[in-house]
């Protein structure tokens, strides 16, 4: 299982806005990916601003380039999630899950 790692970071007053975006568009994009096998998003104060990191897991590459595409190190933000954060990374982080409790 492929681990896909990505950050945002949004003013406090938009934050909610993010997580709700996170929580209907991006979840709704990624339950009909095949291969998705879940995500999580992480949420913590970073002095005036708000981290999120969003964890989503993937059966292989192939199921991350059904989600991502080709370029499927660069990170992928509808126009309501750039209107919510502050910033954000470019890239993204892949990783193998080696051990999952």
């Amino acid at each position: 299982m492929i681990a896909r790692t990505w950050r945002g970071w949004a003013p406090a007053a938009t934050a909610d806005d993010y997580q709700q975006h996170y929580e209907t568009a991006v979840a709704q994009h990624l339950k009909n990916v095949p291969g998705f096998r879940g995500a999580r998003l992480l949420r913590r104060p970073d002095g005036t601003e708000v981290e999120f990191t969003s964890i989503a897991f993937f059966t292989d590459l192939d199921a991350v380039r059904g989600f991502a595409g080709e370029s499927f190190e660069d990170a992928v933000l509808e126009d309501d999630a750039r209107r919510a954060l502050s910033r954000w990374d470019d890239h993204v982080s892949h990783a193998e899950v080696a051990v999952a409790l």
